[in-house]
């Protein structure tokens, strides 16, 4: 061995056998002492290519890639069992809830398509005038969803889907509230968007207002009522917290409804990309957007409906057979 090895080992030996006596890491240190061991055998290889310390180099920094590769697929793993399994199972324990929420708002939905019909001031008194004469002037120049026409669509989508998240979130919030503020927003959403659709009915656009407006709506309209299942979720936790302690079924409320809200992040996405890009084009072929609208149902009915009971029943499967 030369002295200008024994330097190099003398200098760095320390390192070495911190990192080999350190089994656990943040990913970061582990990629820093990954990259210095590297640059150790780059160098170790170029002067001392046939050296113990060149073989013992080699083998840590096989040891030190395969650590993280290891790491790299567990994190992918735990991404696809919260999708897979942590969310529908979470929505399945809670199907009751979205049903409710499911039933109340096309409840009064109904109540709000019915109760403009009969009469025409509860539209603006639930839309504004300014929004009724806006719509109504965009009617006469042929333009009536010209109002998913105005600014560019990156930031149109954005700021949508900024600004459904954070409504999600208002909504999740207000459970704390006794659910009383929550249910009224429900309510209050049902009964506006009825009254919405009724506009366009009464002129002659019914279908052209489900086909156009529900490409994003659908989505949309359906996180949004999931969103409030979330917050009675919460809610209900702490004021009915069953025969356990009221916080540990408050802690439990919390997290399942935070699973259901992080699992509609990608839905406002994409509804609010629909807004933003495509709901604009509202002379498309009917049969393009019936196509969008009802695979965005699909989903919808799929993800929180039949997912959910499909996982429910292979978990109640595999705890009755361990085995296998």
């Amino acid at each position: 061995m030369s002295l200008r090895e024994a330097l190099f080992i003398k200098k760095n030996k320390d390192r070495w056998q911190k990192n080999q006596t350190e089994t656990e890491q943040d990913a970061d240190e582990m990629a820093m002492d990954f990259i210095q061991l590297v640059d150790d055998l780059s160098y170790a290889k170029t002067f001392y290519p046939k050296s113990n310390i060149t073989r013992f180099l080699n083998a840590k920094a096989s040891k030190a890639y395969i650590g993280i590769y290891q790491n790299r697929m567990e994190d992918r793993s735990r991404i696809k069992e919260f999708w897979k399994w942590t969310v529908p199972l979470t929505v399945r324990k809670h199907h009751g809830v979205l049903l409710f929420c499911g039933l109340f708002f096309i409840t009064f939905f109904i109540t709000g398509f019915y109760s403009a019909k009969y009469d025409e001031s509860f539209i603006r008194e639930m839309l504004g005038n300014q929004y009724v004469n806006m719509t109504e002037e965009n009617i006469e120049n042929g333009k009536p969803f010209g109002v998913y026409a105005e600014g560019g669509p990156l930031l149109m989508w954005l700021g949508i889907m900024i600004n459904n998240i954070f409504v999600a979130f208002g909504y999740f919030a207000k459970g704390l509230l006794l659910c009383i503020p929550l249910v009224i927003s429900l309510l209050s959403e049902g009964i506006r968007l009825g009254a919405f659709e009724q506009l366009f009915f009464s002129k002659g656009l019914g279908l052209q207002s489900v086909l156009t407006v529900f490409i994003h709506g659908t989505l949309e309209i359906s996180a949004i009522v999931i969103a409030g299942a979330a917050g009675i979720i919460l809610g209900k936790s702490w004021l009915f917290p069953g025969t356990g302690k009221r916080l540990h079924a408050f802690i439990s409320g919390a997290k399942d409804g935070v699973t259901i809200l992080v699992s509609l992040i990608p839905v406002f996405a994409v509804a609010a990309f629909f807004e933003g890009f495509i709901t604009r084009y509202d002379t498309m072929p009917w049969w393009l957007s019936g196509s969008i609208l009802l695979l965005s149902a699909a989903y919808i009915i799929w993800y929180y409906v039949i997912f959910p009971i499909q996982q429910g029943q292979r978990s109640s499967a595999n705890r009755k057979t361990p085995f296998l």
